[in-house]
Order: structure tokens, then sequence, then C-alpha cells
């Protein structure tokens, strides 16, 4: 009795691990991955760092930059469109494999943080009124809509 329900947690336990390990995608900075580079060999992984001024060159659908974390600097070439906020010195995430010194990319994500401001020049619409719209904030820190 006990047998076949240790096989059965040995075959969840393989599948379950087996199956996330196929799926793991490690995340480094430049200097950890040019450290790792021989170790990780074609490895897919996410290289995190800014890209550096200058560097920029698009041929076709191939964009080519240099990615630094301010200890080392990559060539990444990226196949495919780069996301609209892409330019020199934004901080990326580059996601693909080493091909002999170059990194290789298939996915380009720009790195920002979680704090929104409004464009220096920004003004509010005429017909928008924030004390009409909204009373006090709620407990849990979220404004309530008025329904007339």
């Amino acid at each position: 009795m006990i047998l076949p329900i240790a096989v059965s947690l040995v075959a969840i336990g393989v599948l379950l691990f087996g199956g996330l390990a196929g799926n793991l995608v490690y995340f480094r900075t430049v200097s950890e991955a040019v450290e790792s580079r021989a170790d990780d060999g074609a490895t897919r992984m996410r290289l995190a760092g800014a890209v550096v001024p200058g560097s920029v060159e698009t041929r076709g659908q191939v964009v080519s930059f240099q990615l630094t974390d301010g200890i080392a600097t990559v060539e990444v070439e990226h196949r495919g469109d780069p996301p609209e906020l892409f330019d020199d010195g934004v901080p990326v995430v580059s996601e693909g494999r080493w091909l002999g010194a170059v990194f290789t990319s298939d996915r380009l994500m720009i790195k920002h943080g979680s704090d929104y401001e409004a464009p220096d020049d920004y003004e509010a619409p005429d017909d928008y009124d924030d004390a009409d719209d909204y009373d006090d904030a709620d407990d849990a820190g979220t404004a309530r809509a008025e329904i007339p």
C-alpha cells in the first residue's frame, strides 16, 4: 500500500520540478552574466543594464547596442522591433542567450519604476474638477466616485 503512494509522489515531484526547470529563465546583471558566461553556455536568461549612449545601430530587423551595469559592458543584438521608449541610457531587460561574446536577444523590455510623474507642461482639461468627481478617500486609500 505504501509503495504505490511513494511511487506516485516521486512521479509527481519529477513532473513538477522537471517542468519548472525547463521554463526557468535566470535574471542577471551584465557583470554577473559576463562572469558566468562560460558556465551558462546557451542557457536562456534575462540580462539587465542600461543602453550605452551612442551605441545603438539599426540594420533592418536587428538592433545592435551595448548594455552596461557600470561594471561590465556587452554587445547585444536584438532581433525584432524594440519598445517605443528604447533609447540611449534607458535601463532595459534583454531576454536571450549568448552566441560567443554577443548576447542575442529576441525580447526587449524597458525597465522602469512604478512612480508616474505627469509632464511639467501638463494641463488638466477645462471641464475637469477634482473636487466634484471624488469624495474623501476611504480607509484603504482609494477614492470613490460620487454617484448622482
